[in-house]
């Protein structure tokens, strides 16, 4: 899965803010650190068990409490249609 090129990422701060230069989604997502890190590896053609693994290697939390933050990130993303499946 990989983030659609017509969303725009721009990090601010500990803010992360994200705007669609096209497509059927009008508005602005803004993403902390945690979701913005999950993002920012969509921008490249990843399985959900690879972000889950990066962020093992990052955060300290259990597995199946970071795999369900990645769940809903990526079903957060998937409703305004801004994920390649």
């Amino acid at each position: 899965m990989k983030l659609k090129n017509e969303f725009i990422t721009h990090t601010s701060g500990d803010e992360q803010l994200m705007i669609s230069a096209g497509g059927s989604f009008n508005g602005m997502v803004r993403s902390n650190k945690t979701a913005a890190f999950i993002i920012d590896l969509l921008k490249t053609d990843v399985t959900r068990e690879e972000i889950v693994e990066r962020m093992l290697e990052v955060y300290d939390a259990e597995r199946e409490i970071i795999a369900a933050d990645v769940d809903k990130v990526i079903a957060a993303l998937s409703s305004i249609g801004a994920i390649d499946e």
